[in-house]
């Protein structure tokens, strides 16, 4: 139920993104994955978009149709920095109205 209604908000890259691909590890052996759904003030979707491309934690970006603007990938060392990066980086950015997180697990 989860993957389909997720690929109707995101589409099926988001899915690929979320659950394909490998996860990048740093030197302790471990990295924490955050996906960031944006939603952005009417317009202003360009412009988020390209501040976004300058955030160096921001390792994937992609336009979405549907409830929210766009998507990152978000990596860091622990999920803690994951919650700083979106509060002090993505959301100051002007034209962010909206974010909501999602954290990787594991199986």
């Amino acid at each position: 139920m989860f993957a389909r209604v997720f690929v109707s908000v995101c589409g099926s890259r988001c899915v690929n993104l979320i659950y394909g691909g490998n996860v990048r590890r740093d030197e302790a052996g471990s990295t924490a994955i955050g996906f960031v759904l944006i939603g952005t003030a009417p317009t202003k979707e360009k412009e988020v978009y390209q501040a976004l491309l300058k955030v160096k934690e921001v390792v994937e970006l992609y336009p979405l149709f549907g409830d929210y603007d766009l998507i990152a990938k978000v990596e860091a060392p622990d999920y803690n920095m994951i919650g700083e990066i979106v509060v002090s980086k993505i959301r100051a950015i002007d034209g962010v109205r909206t974010t909501k997180t999602l954290a990787r697990m594991a199986f």
